[in-house]
């Protein structure tokens, strides 16, 4: 067999396993779509009709709608803390001249790598001291301490290609820090801190473990009462978050994948 045949199967059988892939991660999501629009009362194929009942069951007043709209608040407060300090330690990251650097990365990212188990313990007994569990300050604030770290990664990449040369010709020409850093850096790496925004929003909207620490009865958030919902009373009407839930996933992942494409097209035409 001719090398140039054996690099088409390797390619065929490559994209193959991708699709494969692909289908296995995907499937189990597809098939608990069409459950939520069902006339039945229970989780069940096929469908005995076709209904919107529980969606209007989660977007009517009630509990549903109540954690629907602590997860917004959560998630809007959370992101507004969160993208500015992960913006500035990627920028402290960017210029240089921190000590143990990669020591420290580490550390600011861990919450993305330590078991959610661990972190909403160490949240617990750390908000505990300053009387901040069972608040929405608390919830706000261990949701931001998850989220920043998902800021800090995506504005870090946006800043791999920055030139800092160009603060030092705007403080040449008379501008403060603060204003070359607004004026200058800050529009450039635009794509870059609403991607990491909106992955902060993700992260904290999708939130259950840690919310389940620190939440009080007054700070029940979605993941949460889909949690519970799921312990007590299973019903399809916690299909119909869910898919509402998958809805948002997907409008934020294609807003980010947009804004870093378009961030590279802009930087291939600069160059």
């Amino acid at each position: 067999m001719s090398y140039r045949f054996l690099a088409r199967l390797a390619r065929g059988a490559h994209v193959a396993f991708g699709l494969f892939m692909v289908f296995a991660l995907i499937a189990p999501l597809i098939t608990a779509v069409p459950i939520s629009f069902s006339a039945g009362s229970f989780l069940s194929y096929p469908l005995p009709g076709f209904s919107l009942q529980w969606y209007e069951k989660v977007f009517l007043a009630g509990p549903w709608l109540d954690a629907l709209w602590n997860s917004l608040i959560v998630g809007v407060l959370s992101t507004l803390i969160a993208t500015p300090l992960g913006t500035l330690a990627a920028f402290a990251f960017a210029r240089g001249g921190l000590p143990m650097p990669t020591t420290l990365l580490g550390i600011l990212i861990a919450p993305m790598i330590v078991p959610p188990v661990i972190t909403g313990l160490g949240l617990y007994f750390a908000l505990a001291e300053i009387g901040l569990t069972s608040t929405l300050a608390g919830v706000v604030i261990a949701h931001a301490v998850l989220a920043a770290p998902f800021v800090l990664i995506t504005v870090s990449a946006t800043l791999q290609g920055f030139d800092f040369r160009l603060l030092r010709a705007a403080a040449s020409l008379g501008a403060s820090p603060v204003r070359a850093f607004f004026n200058v850096l800050v529009p450039l790496m635009a794509p870059g801190i609403i991607s990491g925004a909106l992955f902060a929003f993700a992260t904290s909207f999708d939130e259950v473990v840690v919310t389940l620490f620190i939440a009080g009865p007054a700070q029940r958030t979605m993941p949460l009462k889909m949690f519970e919902g799921i312990r007590d009373n299973i019903d399809p009407s916690i299909l119909a978050m869910a898919s509402f839930l998958m809805c948002v996933a997907i409008v934020t992942l294609a807003s980010a994948s947009l804004l870093m494409k378009n961030r590279s097209k802009r930087m291939n035409s600069d160059e």
